[in-house]
């Protein structure tokens, strides 16, 4: 492992990959007002390949948490980047930091970076689902959203575990739940955990529209369907 890296030389690294008018692209695109550098999402994830195989996870998390605090695009990315590994042995201080930018979420670009690290760690620890109850009652939209986002993951079995079965009927119980808030991202989110569901348990998405579909957005309940046949 390499010495500790700081938030400065990191954020060096990222612009040196910086692109002639990306930045003003990515500002119009993604209409929250943050600093935008205007690096490509590849060079975003070279760099966080690097610095994952080179430094400790303590020193991953101490980076991953002083690039959030600069609330820089592509530095929120990479904090999230740098935190998403299928195996991290004692990785509590990972998922803390991970739940404790969860409330921050504003722009679903982020939201869905950080997402796929929870996600992660959620497979690592089902019982985390229990956290995330809580999450699909907040106030914050971006909070209630991930829950869902966060546990896509679920969706991708065709032979789910025992515990794996019943975290997926929890987060369905949750989608329900979710069909009358009319917010687009909420509807778009409930459409697609049932989308990815459909490719691999067609029947429980035909039950969940049969009762819930009705008060479904017309574009949520129609991408939810794209992949059952007739």
């Amino acid at each position: 492992m390499t010495a500790p890296m700081s938030v400065e030389a990191a954020l060096e690294a990222l612009r040196a990959h910086e692109e002639p008018g990306r930045a003003e692209g990515s500002t119009a695109y993604h209409k929250v007002d943050r600093t935008y550098l205007g690096v490509p999402n590849p060079a975003v994830n070279d760099l966080t390949t690097e610095w994952r195989r080179e430094l400790s996870l303590e020193d991953r998390v101490a980076l991953a948490d002083g690039l959030w605090a600069t609330d820089i695009h592509e530095a929120r990315i990479a904090a999230a980047k740098l935190l998403t590994q299928a195996r991290i042995k004692g990785d509590a201080p990972v998922w803390d930091l991970l739940a404790s930018w969860v409330p921050q979420f504003d722009a679903w670009a982020i939201a869905d970076h950080a997402c796929s690290a929870i996600g992660r760690r959620l497979q690592a620890d089902l019982t985390r689902l229990d956290d995330l109850e809580a999450w699909t009652v907040s106030d914050h939209m971006w909070t209630r959203r991930a829950a869902l986002v966060s546990t896509l993951f679920l969706t991708k079995s065709n032979h789910p575990s025992e515990a794996e079965a019943a975290a997926r009927d929890r987060v369905l119980d949750w989608a329900g739940g979710y069909v009358s808030d009319r917010d687009w991202f909420i509807q778009k989110a409930i459409a697609w955990w049932l989308r990815e569901l459909s490719k691999h348990d067609a029947a429980r998405v035909r039950a969940f529209l049969a009762e819930y579909g009705s008060g479904m957005k017309a574009f949520a309940r129609k991408e939810a369907g794209k992949y059952l046949s007739d």
